[in-house]
């Protein structure tokens, strides 16, 4: 398990180690030379968190949301439709472990809370309740505005919170992904005693957030399977090529087209470039969109990055020009990809190639999903590689210098 997620090992002295700590927070606000070095994820936080104008003495925080705040944010998140999943997994684990398990949005916004009734009452007193805002710049670092500065897992024990009134506490915190998307939802918690820290704990909550995930998955291919049937009857009445997708652009049902799991993310109104068909205006029906060729046939499709226009982005050229915005690491992505040939790379490969290791498959993962949204099925999978059938022109030397530096662990030059 990688040291930078768990604050402590198994034979690790608690007593010891939070004396340590201490004299390090101590060290680090008089300006003076910690006796013990701070893990990385700490160290950074802490240089957010200064930069925020957190006060480590500070207690008062902004009343949380009104009660009916709190129940909207809660309908409208689609954590929700898990949260039975979560409770199986953790609720009876905190309660029976003097913790609480804490469930917030990509926003810092506490949803829910429930666990040993004990430390609810502790929670109370700091204000970690539902409708509070449990952001870095809110509270200083703690596990839930940590995992969400990261996106990563975090756990923090005793004086590696920077204000001080939490130093009593140790939190372990895993970010929550829609697994349709990409996007973050929100941070799953167990927070309790400090004392009570152990580096298991950070298993158990990464786990309960992959089935939680997983149970998001199976719901969405629920929706799927309900949006065939709306499908089939529109589908055989067609009489050339044809898809029908849900709203995120998943593919339902197709037909006079080779399989693909998405396109890019319908929308009203906004002709759509779906590779093998052509440009197509989304036609909505129950649940979804039908695609249709507006246009007879395609022709070549190239795709190319080009960084220096107005936006930076994707440009896909087909019978017309398609110009799609694309974020520096979006372009980063692309770029090894157009250059990574038929075969691909896989998570670990991308991961070494932007962040110069293999640690970051989940943010990995979520980027190329997020692309997905745009691109469609001319980024495929498992590999990530440009989908067969698109011609793909990689940039050329200065380009990849620029977007990747001089050289980065695949050497993707062509």
């Amino acid at each position: 398990m990688d040291d930078d997620v768990c604050a402590v090992t198994r034979t690790t002295d608690l007593r010891r180690h939070a004396r340590l700590l201490h004299q390090a927070h101590d060290a680090r606000l008089s300006g003076s030379r910690p006796q013990a070095s701070l893990r990385r994820v700490v160290s950074r936080s802490w240089d957010r968190v200064l930069s925020y104008g957190v006060a480590p003495d500070g207690r008062t925080l902004d009343d949380p949301a009104r009660p009916d705040v709190i129940e909207r944010r809660r309908a409208q998140s689609p954590i929700a439709n898990v949260l039975p999943q979560l409770r199986a997994s953790l609720t009876a684990v905190a309660e029976d472990a003097e913790h609480i398990m804490v469930i917030t949005a990509a926003d810092g916004f506490v949803l829910w809370r429930e666990g040993a009734v004990r430390v609810g009452r502790l929670a109370d007193d700091l204000g970690f309740l539902p409708g509070a805002d449990w952001t870095e710049a809110a509270v200083g670092t703690n596990a839930i505005g940590t995992a969400l500065a990261e996106h990563a897992s975090v756990q923090l024990f005793s004086a590696e919170h920077f204000v001080r009134a939490q130093h009593p506490w140790t939190c372990t915190a895993s970010p929550i992904h829609d697994p349709r998307t990409g996007e973050m939802l929100g941070v799953v918690d167990l927070s309790g005693p400090a004392p009570t820290v152990h580096p298991t704990t950070v298993a158990l909550v990464q786990t309960a957030v992959r089935l939680a995930e997983s149970g998001l998955w199976t719901q969405h291919e629920a929706r799927l399977d309900g949006l065939r049937a709306v499908a089939a009857p529109l589908l055989a009445r067609e009489r050339g090529p044809a898809l029908v997708v849900d709203d995120h652009g998943w593919v339902a049902a197709l037909t006079g087209l080779a399989p693909r799991e998405r396109v890019a993310v319908p929308a009203a109104g906004e002709a759509l470039l779906v590779h093998g068909l052509g440009a197509c205006l989304p036609e909505r029906v129950p649940g979804g969109w039908m695609l249709r060729p507006s246009t007879a046939g395609e022709g070549v499709t190239r795709l190319r990055l080009d960084p220096d226009g107005d936006p930076p982005g994707a440009v896909v050229e087909a019978r017309e020009q398609w110009r799609h915005a694309l974020s520096l690491r979006h372009q980063q992505i692309l770029a090894l990809l157009l250059c990574a040939g038929s075969a691909g790379l896989d998570a670990a490969s991308l991961s070494r190639a932007l962040y110069d290791d293999a640690d970051h498959l989940v943010t990995v993962r979520a980027e190329l999903s997020r692309m997905r949204r745009v691109l469609g099925g001319l980024i495929a999978a498992r590999p990530y590689r440009i989908a067969p059938g698109v011609e793909a022109v990689p940039p050329d030397r200065e380009v990849l210098t620029r977007l990747l530096g001089p050289a980065t662990p695949l050497q993707p030059w062509p």
